[in-house]
C-alpha cells in the first residue's frame, strides 16, 4: 500500500514535531527548510567558539511526568537532550521599584514566597492562582487530557485580559505588577492579551523550569534523526516558493530549482502571510486573506549576545526581569529618551551545574519602524546599521549594570540582533517576536485556524494556537488531529513508553 505523502513548509518547532508525529505514523514526509540549519527558533549559532540560543531560552513542566515530559518522550526528544533545572525557589526574578520579588516552583511555594512580600494579599493570591489552575485546566490539549475541555471557561478568559482579571482578583496595584513582571515571555499588551494566554505560561512554568545543557539544537536535531528513522526526510536549503493547487485541493510544493514534490497533504509551519503568499487559487478568498493581512503582531526584539571573560560570571540560575519604570507594562511604547523601559537578562548553560557563565543574551523590546531604513533586502543592510546597533546595545547594557552591577566588566564580546535579523532568519512578519498579537477586542478575529479553504492544507507553528515550546506543540496535536483524529494521539501520549 502506497503511503500518504505529506510535505511540510518549515523546519521550525511546529515543522519538526508535525514530522515526527505523521512520519510514526506512517506518512511519507518531506520538510522544507529555506535556510542551512534547520530549527526555527531552536536554532543555535556560534562566534569565536561561543554558543549562543536564538529562542528556546527555557522550558517548563518538564519534570519526570509532567506536561511537557511527556510529550517530549512521545516525540522521541527526552533521551536525547539534558536538562538543568532553574532555581525552584526563584527560578524567575523580578526587579521593581528598586526590590526583587522571585517566583517559586509549585503553588505553594509560589503563595508562599509572595505573601512573604506581601502578607495582607494571602488570600487573593490564593484565588489568583486558583484561577490560574482552572484557566489552564480547562484546556484538554494543555493538560493532555481527552475530551476534558471546559468551552465557557476557556471563552471566558479568552476574552477578557490580563490587567481586568488581575485587577479584579488582587487589591494592591504593587502585586498586580509583579505577577506580570515576566511579561516579555509573551510580549503581552495592557488591556489586549487575554488572561488565558497568561494563565497558560504561569501554569506552564510553575511547574517547574529548565534550561537545555548544550542548547535547544539537539531539540532539532533530535526530531530530524527521528524523521529519518522513520523513512521521511529534512531537505535544507530549499525553500518551498508555491502550494500548486487544481480545482479542488493542493496538488504538491515548488520549490528552488524547478523541483516539485507532489503531496497528498500540504502543511505549512511559517507565519500565516507568508503561507498566503505561496497560494495562488481561488479557493483562499479575498476576505480571508484580508482578515489574515491585518491582523496585528506581537513587537520585535534586540538581542545582546553576551561572551563573558572566562570564570568571571557566576551561573545565573534563575531568568532577571529589570524595569526602569514602576511597571511592567507598556514597554512597547517608547521613544529614544525613555528606552529601554526593559529587558530580560539570561544566562545559558553549556554544561551540566555550571560555576560560571560562558554566554548569556539581554532582550528588550524593539519596533520595526526604528530599523526599516537599514533594510536593503534579505540579509544586506545600509550604512549605520553597526553604529545604531553599538549605540542601543551600550544603552541596554547600562540598564542591566544598573540593576546588576559588574556586568560589564564580566564581557569579553558582545553580537547583537534587530527585528531585521528576526524576520530574515525567521520569515515572521515585521519580526515580531511572537507572531501573531493575541487581542481580546478583535476576539476570533485575530485567530489563525490550522485548516484552510483548501482542504488537504493546514497550518500549524506558534501562530495557531500560541507561541513558546507547549504552545506549539498543542499547535502540532491539533494539526496532526486532522490526518490521525486527536483521540489516537492522545492515546499514543498516554500509552508512550520512551
Amino acid at each position: 500500500m502506497c503511503k500518504k505523502k505529506v510535505v511540510i513548509i518549515g523546519a521550525g518547532l511546529g515543522g519538526l514535531s508535525c514530522g515526527v508525529i505523521l512520519s510514526k505514523n506512517g506518512y511519507e514526509v518531506t520538510v522544507l527548510e529555506q535556510c542551512a540549519q534547520a530549527g526555527g527558533c531552536l536554532q543555535c549559532f556560534t562566534r569565536r567558539g561561543a554558543k549562543f540560543e536564538t529562542g528556546m531560552h527555557f522550558i517548563g513542566s518538564a519534570s519526570e511526568g509532567q506536561t511537557l515530559d511527556r510529550l517530549l518522550c512521545y516525540l522521541e526528544v527526552r533521551k536525547d537532550i539534558s536538562l538543568s533545572q532553574l532555581d525552584p525557589s526563584g527560578y524567575e526574578v523580578i526587579s521593581l521599584n528598586g526590590r526583587q520579588y522571585r517566583f517559586a516552583n509549585g503553588r505553594e511555594a509560589f503563595i508562599e514566597q509572595m505573601s512573604d512580600y506581601f502578607p495582607h494579599e494571602r488570600e487573593h493570591l490564593i484565588r489568583y492562582f486558583n484561577l490560574v489552575e482552572k484557566v489552564a485546566g480547562a484546556s484538554s490539549l494543555h493538560s493532555l487530557k481527552y475530551a476534558k475541555t471546559d468551552t465557557a471557561v476557556n471563552t471566558e478568559y479568552q476574552l477578557r485580559s490580563i490587567n481586568e482579571v488581575i485587577d479584579e482578583t488582587i487589591s494592591d496595584p504593587l502585586l498586580a505588577k509583579v505577577l506580570v513582571g515576566n511579561l516579555p515571555l509573551y510580549a503581552a499588551e495592557k488591556d489586549k492579551t487575554p488572561f488565558s494566554t497568561h494563565a497558560f505560561i504561569m501554569d506552564f512554568y510553575n511547574q517547574s523550569a529548565y534550561r537545555v545543557v548544550g542548547g535547544s539544537d539537539a531539540i532539532a536535531s533530535s526530531m530530524i534523526r527521528t524523521i529519518e528513522r522513520y523513512g521521511g526526510r529534512v531537505l535544507t536549503d530549499c525553500k518551498a516558493l508555491k502550494i500548486t493547487c487544481d480545482e479542488y485541493q493542493a496538488t504538491g510544493v515548488e520549490c528552488g530549482e524547478g523541483q516539485w514534490l507532489p503531496a497528498d497533504y500540504v502543511i505549512s509551519g511559517i507565519h500565516p502571510m507568508r503561507t498566503l503568499e505561496l497560494i495562488d487559487s481561488k479557493l483562499i478568498r479575498p476576505a480571508f486573506r484580508n482578515r489574515i493581512n491585518s491582523i496585528p503582531q506581537t513587537v520585535g526584539g534586540f538581542s545582546v549576545y553576551l561572551e563573558f571573560k572566562e570564570d568571571s560570571m557566576p551561573y545565573m540560575n534563575h531568568n532577571f526581569y529589570g524595569y526602569n519604570t514602576d511597571t511592567p507594562w507598556g514597554c512597547e511604547h517608547y521613544d529614544e529618551s525613555v528606552w529601554p523601559k526593559g529587558f530580560l537578562y539570561m544566562h545559558f548553560c553549556q554544561q551540566p551545574s555550571p560555576r560560571y557563565a560562558k554566554t548569556g543574551v539581554i532582550l528588550s523590546y524593539m519596533q520595526m519602524s526604528e530599523v526599516e531604513k537599514y533594510d536593503a533586502g534579505q540579509g544586506r543592510r545600509k550604512e549605520g546599521y553597526a553604529a545604531f546597533k553599538h549605540e542601543k546595545a551600550e544603552r541596554l547594557i547600562d540598564a542591566v549594570e544598573q540593576h546588576l552591577p559588574g556586568l560589564r566588566q564580566c564581557i569579553r564580546h558582545y553580537y547583537t540582533s534587530t527585528p531585521l535579523t528576526y524576520r530574515d532568519y525567521t520569515g515572521t512578519e515585521g519580526g515580531s517576536m511572537y507572531g501573531i498579537a493575541k487581542d481580546v477586542h478583535l476576539g476570533s478575529a485575530c485567530r489563525v485556524p490550522h485548516r484552510t479553504r483548501i482542504p488537504n492544507v493546514f497550518q500549524t507553528g506558534q501562530n495557531i494556537n500560541s507561541h513558546g515550546m507547549l504552545g506549539v506543540l498543542v499547535g502540532t496535536i491539533v494539526t496532526c488531529s486532522e490526518l490521525l483524529t486527536a483521540k489516537t494521539i492522545y492515546e499514543q501520549i498516554q500509552n508512550n513508553k520512551e
